[in-house]
């Protein structure tokens, strides 16, 4: 399926919580900013399209620290099954702690990624919201390095995406 076309009323405070490896991450939904974004997330979780898939992609450079999940496939290649176009202004940074959307070529799908550490990017990722608690859990993955060495790939401390839940 796909979310519906018209989202409704996106008022209020809206809170994602992804359980990684086991241990909760919450975060903050910016509704308003991202009213395409927030509701396809929430339409994939509460159809457990996200449960028990990995976060197939971590960065460790000095400036680019992500960890990226949301590929039911677990190869970064992976769709819903429909796309949607990014929802940005041209001011976007990414701080650690911000949940943004992985893009191909300005179109969105499932695929997220979470900031671990204060990270260089140009301003084309929508910007869902910023981690609340349990930071820690996506910092201890990016500390493991990337499997094989290097600065970007698979992570060596697997990373699995339990659940997903998405509420107002």
């Amino acid at each position: 399926g796909v979310p519906p076309a018209d989202p409704g009323d996106l008022s209020g405070t809206w809170t994602a919580t992804f359980t990684i490896n086991g241990q909760p991450v919450t975060a903050s939904l910016d509704a308003g900013g991202a009213p395409c974004a927030v509701t396809s997330l929430q339409f994939l979780a509460d159809r457990g399209y996200y449960t028990d898939t990995v976060c197939h992609r971590v960065t460790t450079a000095a400036t680019f620290k992500v960890l990226q999940c949301g590929d039911a496939a677990g190869t970064g290649s992976g769709s819903p099954g429909y796309s949607f176009p990014s929802e940005v202004s041209g001011d976007e940074t990414y701080p650690r702690g911000t949940l943004a959307m992985a893009n191909a070529g300005g179109q969105n799908g499932s695929q997220f990624f979470i900031v671990y550490g204060d990270t260089q990017l140009g301003p084309e990722y929508t910007v869902l919201g910023s981690i609340t608690s349990g930071l820690e859990v996506v910092e201890a993955v990016g500390a493991g390095g990337v499997e094989g060495g290097g600065e970007d790939g698979e992570p060596a401390l697997p990373a699995t995406l339990d659940t997903v839940t998405v509420t107002r």
